[in-house]
C-alpha cells in the first residue's frame, strides 16, 4: 500500500509499505480522502508544529474518512463508510474527570508529540481502535465527511461561548477553519456574520457559505464594538488586537487559531476595559458527533473543499494548501473513493 512520509522539513516520501494486520480491539479503514490540516503544512514545510519536531518518518493526517476493510469480530462490516475521532485520551485524572481531551496522556493521529510519533491517515489503509470509528449516515458522502474533524473543533470553540441565536458575529481569518466556523456559527443561530482576512481569495470563498460582509483588513479596518461574538482563526498578533477592538463591551470571543510557543505582542487593553470574555479552546470531545450530524444535515458546507488531488501528487497537494490565496481545503485522494 502506499503511505506518505514526512521525514523532516520539505522532506516528503511517498512510500509502499505492507498492508497493516489488526490486532485485538482494532479495524483496519481503507482511506479514501485526507483533509490538509494547519499542523501537517507545518510538520512538512518546518519539520516541527510548534514545539513537536518530527523525529522519525511521521505519516501526516487526521481529518480523513473511508470503509471499514478488515473488522475481525464482525462488529462492522466490509465496505461500511465511516470517520474517525482521531484521538485517544489519557488516564482519568482528579479534577479532569470531564476534560478528558486536555488529560495528559492521550494521542492524537498524524502527530509527532507523542514518541513513538502517533502514525496518521495518509495511508491507504489504517488500523485504528474500535473506539475511534463513528460510522456515518446514510447518504453522507467521505467526501465530505472528510470535514468532520475541522468542524469538530470550531463546534467545541462554539459550544464554549455558548448561545449564537440573533448574535451578530465575527470570523477573524478566513482559511478553511474560519469558513467552517462561520457555516457553524450560521448553523447555530447566528443572525449577522462578518469575515475578515488580509487576502481577497478567502473572503471570496466566505461569500459562498453566507457572508453578510466580508473586510480585507489589509485595506479597511474593523469597526469597533460591534459584535457580541468573535471567533478568533488566524493568531495572527495583529488580527487578534483588532478583534478585540471590534468586540462589543462583554463581547465572547473563542479563540480557535492555535498560537505558537513564543511571545506573542498583542494589545489587550480592550480585554478589561470593556470586560470581555476571551477564552481558549483546544481540539475537541465529543464534538465530532455532531460535525457528522451537521454536515448530513447541510452539505453545503462541501463548499470549503477547494481541491481533491491524489495521493502520487501529495507535494503538489501541500504547496496548494499553502497557498491560501487560492485554496480552501485541500483533500488528498487514496484508494477507490465512495
Amino acid at each position: 500500500m502506499k503511505a506518505v512520509y514526512i521525514k523532516g522539513k520539505e522532506d516528503l516520501e511517498i512510500a509502499e509499505v505492507p498492508v497493516p494486520e489488526p490486532a485485538e480491539g482494532q479495524v483496519r479503514v481503507a482511506v479514501e480522502y485526507v483533509g490538509i490540516c494547519g499542523s501537517d503544512l507545518h510538520y512538512y514545510y518546518n519539520g516541527a508544529n510548534g514545539t513537536f519536531v518530527v523525529r522519525e518518518p511521521l505519516i501526516p493526517g487526521h481529518e480523513m474518512a473511508g470503509h471499514i476493510d478488515l473488522d475481525p469480530s464482525g462488529e462492522y462490516a466490509q465496505g461500511t463508510l465511516v470517520t474517525l475521532h482521531p484521538a485517544t485520551f489519557g488516564p482519568i485524572t482528579e479534577g479532569m474527570e470531564n476534560l478528558r481531551h486536555l488529560r495528559p496522556g492521550g494521542s492524537y493521529l498524524g502527530s509527532a508529540s507523542t514518541w513513538p510519533h502517533t502514525q496518521g491517515a495518509m495511508a491507504e489503509y489504517i488500523l485504528v481502535d474500535k473506539e475511534m470509528i463513528r460510522v456515518l449516515p446514510r447518504g453522507l458522502s467521505t467526501k465530505d465527511a472528510a470535514l468532520s474533524e475541522p468542524l469538530g473543533v470550531v463546534l467545541h470553540g462554539i459550544n464554549m461561548i455558548g448561545d449564537f441565536t440573533g448574535a451578530k458575529v465575527l470570523v477573524s481569518g478566513s482559511g478553511p477553519i474560519g469558513l467552517l466556523a462561520g457555516f457553524a456559527a450560521k448553523q447555530r443561530g447566528a443572525a449577522h456574520l462578518t469575515f475578515s482576512d488580509v487576502l481577497d481569495g478567502p473572503l471570496e470563498r466566505a461569500k459562498l457559505i453566507g457572508a453578510d460582509e466580508v473586510i480585507n483588513v489589509a485595506t479597511q479596518k474593523l469597526p469597533e464594538s460591534a459584535f457580541d461574538v468573535v471567533l478568533e482563526c488566524s493568531a495572527a498578533a495583529p488580527a487578534v488586537s483588532a478583534a478585540l477592538v471590534a468586540a462589543k463591551p462583554r463581547g465572547r470571543i473563542a479563540q480557535i487559531g492555535m498560537f505558537p510557543g513564543t511571545p506573542v505582542n498583542v494589545t489587550l487593553a480592550s480585554l478589561s476595559q470593556k470586560e470581555l470574555t476571551w477564552v481558549g479552546t483546544m481540539r475537541f470531545d465529543n464534538e465530532v458527533d455532531q460535525a457528522i450530524e451537521m454536515i448530513a444535515a447541510a452539505p453545503e458546507v462541501a463548499k470549503v473543499v477547494t481541491h481533491v488531488i491524489g495521493v502520487d501528487d501529495a507535494v503538489e497537494a501541500f504547496a496548494v494548501a499553502k497557498d491560501s490565496q487560492v485554496s480552501g481545503k485541500v483533500l488528498v485522494a487514496l484508494g477507490s473513493q465512495g
